[in-house]
């Protein structure tokens, strides 16, 4: 009776997983319809019910990283297609696994570690065309970057010389500036500083000597005044002789 009990469990016990094998690939079916729909958030959704129901589902599990990587999400999509690598042991599957880790780095600009991703797919799978190419890509991708990075240190010296080089024209030409400010203010300073004083209030003689128009007038009238004087009494003295001569003439005869 116990033997029979046990078989009807592990009968019951296959049953329960086939079933839960069906389910799951009904829903990575359904997954598939939706990401060759390009519905990939709605595939991601049942690559998940898959997992649910086998979560070692190496199918449901890489799908999903492609469903994600699809939505741009390359960090979630990094992160199932790692954990795919624990588990995993079919160099093949290994190859693919890497391969899509390879093009994730690559979209988030991680040149060097998809660089080394791409590599680890072809020693897990050497003959796949696509990882090759994708390497090269990424390769040349990574020779342009440090053209790039190298052209903008150039291009940094160029610019940290050609502003030492203006700078040192600003400078010379504040230099000059301040030089012909000097000068400007010597000459100021020459012409407004206080000069010897014979050149500036002249000489006391000479300043004597000198003497305005209208003094100049008012002697040039006294003299005048003084000739007029003179002659008047000249003329006085002139006529008192006369008359005396006259008187004289007079009394000789």
């Amino acid at each position: 009776m116990n033997k029979y009990i046990a078989l009807f469990i592990g009968m019951l016990c296959l049953f329960s997983l086939d079933a839960l094998a069906q389910k799951e690939r009904k829903f990575i079916r359904k997954g598939n319809g939706l990401f060759e729909g390009n519905e990939y958030e709605n595939s991601e959704v049942e690559y998940r019910k898959a997992l649910d129901k086998k979560i070692n589902s190496y199918e449901a599990g890489f799908n999903l990283g492609d469903a994600l990587y699809k939505q741009k999400k390359y960090d979630e999509a990094l992160k199932q297609y790692q954990a795919l690598t624990a588990t995993e042991k079919d160099p093949k599957k290994l190859g693919e696994i890497y391969h899509n880790i390879g093009n994730t780095l690559l979209m988030n600009r991680k040149i060097d570690e998809s660089i080394e991703a791409y590599k680890e797919s072809l020693r897990n799978f050497p003959n796949s065309k696509e990882t090759k190419y994708n390497l090269e890509y990424a390769k040349k991708m990574k020779q342009k970057e440090e053209e790039k990075k190298k052209k903008q240190d150039q291009n940094k010296d160029q610019n940290k010389n050609q502003d030492k080089k203006d700078q040192n024209k600003d400078q010379d030409k504040k230099d000059q500036n301040k030089d012909q400010d000097k000068k400007d203010q010597d000459k100021k300073d020459q012409k407004n500083k206080p000069e010897d004083q014979n050149k500036k209030k002249g000489n006391p003689e000479e300043q004597q000597n000198k003497i305005s128009e209208q003094d100049a007038n008012r002697l040039l009238e006294a003299l005048e005044n003084d000739e007029k004087k003179v002659q008047e009494k000249v003329q006085k003295a002139k006529a008192v002789a006369q008359k005396a001569k006259r008187t004289k003439i007079k009394k000789d005869w």
